[in-house]
């Protein structure tokens, strides 16, 4: 194994209070407020949601598109651990702390869309259980994986609180828990692409697919490098630090080679299935397959290049392009692309309502929130002075 020298986490330390801080106290007090009056009056008190329409962007959005945004922990994690590649070692906590919150808040945001949220203590009963539901097994994998990334951020809480022995023992442990942690991420996002396989005709040609499955996974772990390049970029910036780029500047390429595969395949498979004709047919699917392809492609021409690598600014545009791309998929999928066929398809549409925006925006927030307490006050991010 090569040695690799890195600076130790440190408390990036300042003040807690500033006009983004304050900007998502206020989202989330907004969501919670909310939330009371869905948990009350129910779901048709504050959602768009029908009978053709049972899931809305609480669920597509802040569980399906934000447990994507969460992958960054995993496939930081699966380059480190798995393929050895150390020297992306101090890139590991801080995709983990985004990974954390993302995976922890998707749970919560199930509970909030579910009708009788008292019954979901159910898939936890064996008697209840139903092995052939693609949902169990994203309900249950999501669970365990919540769990498992505690344990696996749970040093960084303990060195701050100087439990150090207690450190080492969770250290001993932890092959095996980085070993679930890998796996666990892999399962359920290819099981989310499965529920688009299971709804059938219901989902337009352009996103029916049996490979949906590979398609989801490996757009997942592209997502959660371009996640990574986000988050260094974004920080570096707010927190004036010198940007990573020995680090962003390599794992950019092998967030590409993810790309390349995809796109190989995502392109073969409309070609194969006969779909691609559909998407140049004049409609809102088309158009939206359209900023879905070029958001995955544009990323390709931007940092190609070797040279374009070492940009931050075109790494940045890259990450965010691929992050819209990956959303695109699923925003496609799960509800443009989707067609109840509930009643012959009579009088049912979605759209949603501010109420429902405001929730997701909330538990973005908060997200946002967490990660800047965390790495302002726990060694997260590697030790440097600020830098102007």
């Amino acid at each position: 194994m090569a040695n690799h020298n890195h600076a130790a986490p440190a408390p990036v330390g300042g003040s807690l209070v500033n006009a983004l801080t304050l900007t998502c106290g206020v989202l989330i007090a907004l969501m919670v407020a909310i939330l009371m009056v869905r948990f009350l009056f129910g779901l048709g008190s504050v959602t768009a949601l029908n009978d053709g329409y049972p899931w809305g962007i609480w669920v597509v959005v802040d569980v399906v598109i934000g447990s994507a945004f969460a992958c960054g922990g995993f496939s930081v994690a699966m380059l480190v651990y798995i393929f050895n590649k150390g020297e992306y070692h101090p890139l590991v906590r801080p995709a983990l702390l985004a990974s954390l919150f993302g995976y922890t808040l998707a749970g919560a945001g199930v509970i909030f869309d579910l009708g009788r949220p008292w019954n979901v203590w159910h898939m936890f009963n064996p008697w209840s259980i139903n092995l052939n539901s693609v949902m169990f097994e994203v309900a249950v994998c999501i669970s365990l994986y919540i769990i498992v990334m505690w344990i696996e951020f749970s040093p960084v809480i303990l060195e701050q609180q100087g439990k150090l022995e207690l450190k080492k023992k969770v250290g001993r442990a932890m092959f095996f828990i980085i070993a679930l942690g890998t796996l666990l991420p892999m399962m359920h996002q290819s099981s989310l692409g499965t529920l688009l396989v299971v709804l059938g005709v219901q989902i337009h040609p352009l996103w029916q697919t049996p490979i949906q499955p590979a398609l989801y996974l490996l757009s997942a772990i592209t997502m959660g490098y371009a996640v990574v390049l986000f988050e260094s970029c974004l920080t570096s910036t707010a927190y004036r630090r010198k940007i990573e780029g020995h680090l962003l500047t390599p794992l950019a390429k092998i967030m590409l080679g993810f790309l390349a595969v995809y796109l190989v395949i995502r392109i073969a498979d409309l070609v194969v299935r006969g779909a691609l004709p559909r998407a140049f047919v004049p409609s809102i699917e088309a158009l939206c397959f359209w900023i879905e392809m070029l958001s995955f492609i544009v990323p390709l021409i931007l940092i190609g290049a070797e040279d374009n690598r070492r940009n931050p600014a075109r790494l940045f545009l890259a990450g965010v392009l691929l992050m819209l791309g990956g959303a695109m998929l699923r925003l496609n999928g799960f509800l443009i692309g989707y067609e109840t066929i509930v009643g012959d398809s009579g009088g049912f549409s979605y759209f949603p309502t501010l109420a429902e925006v405001l929730v997701t925006a909330g538990m973005f927030a908060l997200e946002v929130l967490g990660y800047i307490i965390i790495t302002r006050r726990f060694p997260v991010l590697p030790r440097e002075a600020a830098t102007h």
